[in-house]
């Protein structure tokens, strides 16, 4: 949980629409929308607005139902979208005082990375399927600028036996692994250049529970060990209440609510986070 005040990242004001906006919609002060998109254009207004921050050690739960922003909110702040407005800072980049989503094409991919690990839903889309799982963990290293292969392979072992990845299977590509699998060879990868900042987006959807549970106790697991501050994506509540320290709760696009986990679950204030807890009851 927070150990430190000054955040290690720190949003502010982050919009990102898909569609060029009309008279009806442009104005972020006037505009009325079906949900999150214009009925008269067909702009869609993904995230509207966001203001947040991620302290050191601490998990920072992101909730909301699908097409609430979320995800597209992950890709932003990861770089595989660009935003359309705002301003985002890291505590350990420049000192905190520029702003990443101005920066150049070829400083974002220093800040991913060096400064960032991201493990994404869909494994095919953090992973090279036809890759050994070692030389998945190596490809992230060699981007960061590593080069002495006994190293990497020191690394790779140790971070695959971290995620409980047997060794014997290390030279296997990850097509040949359950889902379960793939998302802890996603989560080794993630760490290898050891980033101060894990980006979860909805890891466990679509496996089985008994499945869910191990990946999560492994992410808890790791939290703990390595101290790493997480934005975690989920439309679950039940995960969101095992690994938030403190929770932010999205509907439209915008953060409708955010506080700490418990007290947004024992008692919300927005008539929609009451609606998710209710569901969760």
């Amino acid at each position: 949980m927070r150990k430190e005040t000054a955040p290690v990242l720190s949003v502010r004001n982050m919009s990102k629409q898909f569609g060029g906006g009309c008279e009806r919609c442009a104005n972020p002060d006037t505009r009325v929308l079906d949900k999150n998109y214009c009925p008269d254009c067909g702009t869609v207004y993904s995230c509207q607005g966001l203001t947040f921050d991620l302290y050191p050690g601490e998990v920072l739960g992101i909730v909301g139902e699908s097409g609430s922003g979320k995800s597209t909110m992950m890709r932003c702040v990861y770089f595989d979208e660009e935003v359309t407005g705002g301003e985002a800072y890291i505590r350990t980049y420049k000192g905190g005082s520029v702003n990443l989503f101005e920066e150049s094409q070829q400083q974002k991919r220093y800040i991913r990375n060096h400064l960032m690990g991201k493990v994404y839903q869909n494994p095919m889309l953090g992973l090279r399927m036809e890759f050994t799982s070692i030389g998945n963990i190596a490809e992230k290293m060699i981007a960061a600028g590593s080069r002495n292969v006994q190293a990497m392979e020191a690394r790779g072992r140790e971070l695959l036996e971290r995620v409980h990845i047997p060794l014997f299977r290390m030279k296997e590509a990850p097509k040949l692994f359950s889902g379960g699998m793939q998302q802890r060879v996603q989560i080794a990868k993630a760490l290898s250049n050891q980033p101060s900042i894990l980006l979860l987006d909805e890891v466990t959807t679509g496996l089985d529970l008994s499945v869910q549970a191990n990946v999560l106790d492994l992410i808890k697991q790791l939290q703990r060990e390595l101290g790493i501050s997480m934005l975690l994506v989920s439309h679950d509540l039940g995960v969101i209440r095992m690994l938030a320290d403190r929770t932010m709760v999205m509907l439209d696009g915008r953060i409708v609510e955010q506080g700490l986990t418990d007290q947004i679950l024992e008692d919300p204030q927005h008539a929609y986070t009451q609606q998710l807890v209710q569901s969760l009851l």
